[in-house]
């Protein structure tokens, strides 16, 4: 979870050279707490236990030993720190620079076939993190937690097999998600069960869905193919959000510009209208893109609320820079429709925004095909595949206000 202040992704994060430092609390994944998601609902039955019994089960099909750990944010304090199998949050020691290793967070994990609860406690929000054949290797700063970013060529875990899901667990119940923001490697499906009995799953792959991803994303043509790492011994750990690729110099860091120049004329002659909220069909914002290629947004009264010069691909894949998305109420619901229409390529297209219509995304040549690729060998449509894969509810979340249990299946590979 870094912290795109994005909805939600689990942990405020604090960028710290070129691996992530995790600091305050859903993923681009969690914003301090997910803006929109983490509210309190007006009635349930039951408040969240003070200690939620969470299930990871093995289903891989892989032999090697795997490691877990539970890594974030004790959301009352602010201190980052980890929770053992037990719940227990101890807050991180100081580090040093250079980064010094951090304390050993492992909870052994489940053998092949095997599973192991743990116990998430209350008011916490990060990550839950799966390692096969050997331990992470986290370290500290004097005021942050460098997170594994194994895109960087030097990251001391550039060749280990892992991945992790994001949550936030608080007042408000649990919200638990796969994420794919960054990169795509170990295939998991989360789930969770309320005080009613009612589970929700998602996350699953079709049949052979890793390997599919991977050959997808292998076979399109350009720079894609250039996301994906493989170990020595010829394993492919993951493949890189073209994001990520860009940073690393893997990945064109113009390759949406044309689509991008493209949509901000399109709106030079017609206007676009955003309908951000869902509960508020009424409340929209119009735009239209003046002669120096700004696209600005009036709102019902006609007066100016936002303005968005034309953004670059990384801009776009980042979800970020001239697409920053405010947590407020005018801004940032309209950055966030922007970035999620032009990875989804319907900015341009489709004048009303968002589009829910799942089969209008990714039909175009130049596209996040990453993303597309990931929602299309889901078994649900489901993924966390760039920052705002939210919009519209096309991300892999589940979430329940009064949860009794929850779970991640490291699903077969």
């Amino acid at each position: 979870m870094h912290t795109r202040r994005k909805t939600l992704r689990c942990l405020a994060a604090v960028a710290l050279s070129v691996p992530v430092a995790t600091a305050a609390a859903p993923g681009r994944a969690a914003a301090s707490a997910a803006p929109e998601r983490a509210a309190v609902p007006a009635a349930r039955e039951a408040a969240p236990p003070s200690l939620l019994p969470l299930t990871v089960t093995n289903r891989s099909g892989r032999g090697e030993r795997t490691y877990v750990y539970v890594l974030g944010t004790d959301l009352a304090t602010g201190r980052l720190g980890y929770a053992n199998a037990s719940g227990a949050f101890t807050p991180w020691p100081a580090g040093s620079i250079p980064p010094s290793p951090a304390p050993d967070a492992a909870i052994p994990g489940p053998a092949g076939g095997a599973a192991t609860t743990l116990r998430l406690p209350l008011g916490m929000s990060g990550r839950v993190y799966v390692s096969f054949g050997a331990k992470l290797k986290f370290f500290l700063t004097p005021d942050g937690f460098v997170q594994p970013a194994p895109w960087a060529p030097g990251d001391a875990n550039r060749d280990i097999l892992f991945d992790w899901t994001e949550f936030t667990y608080n007042g408000g119940g649990l919200w638990l998600n796969t994420s794919m923001v960054d990169m795509f490697s170990v295939p998991q499906a989360v789930e969770v069960t309320g005080a009613d009995g009612v589970r929700e799953r998602t996350g699953d792959l079709v049949a052979n869905g890793r390997e599919r991803i991977f050959d997808a994303v292998r076979n399109q043509p350009g720079d894609w193919a250039k996301l994906i790492h493989r170990r020595a011994d010829g394993t492919r750990l993951r493949v890189l959000s073209p994001h990520k690729g860009i940073d690393t110099g893997l990945f064109g860091a113009t390759y949406l510009d044309g689509y991008i120049r493209s949509a901000w004329e399109t709106y030079r002659s017609r206007t676009l209208t955003v309908v951000p909220f869902e509960n508020e069909s009424g409340k929209k914002f119009l735009g239209r893109t003046d002669a120096s290629g700004v696209m600005h947004f009036t709102d019902a009264s006609g007066a100016r609320v936002a303005s968005f010069p034309r953004p670059s691909t990384k801009d776009v894949f980042g979800c970020d820079g001239r697409l920053h998305a405010p947590n407020d109420s005018v801004v940032g619901p309209i950055a966030r429709t922007l970035c999620a229409a032009l990875h989804r390529s319907t900015l341009g297209y489709l004048h009303t925004q968002p589009t829910t219509d799942p089969g209008r995304f990714y039909k175009r040549a130049v596209t996040d095909h990453y993303s597309g690729k990931l929602h299309a060998h889901s078994a649900d449509g489901k993924a966390y595949g760039f920052a705002f894969d939210d919009v519209g509810h096309f991300e892999s979340l589940v979430h329940d206000g009064s949860p009794r249990s929850a779970g991640i299946t490291l699903t077969p590979f």
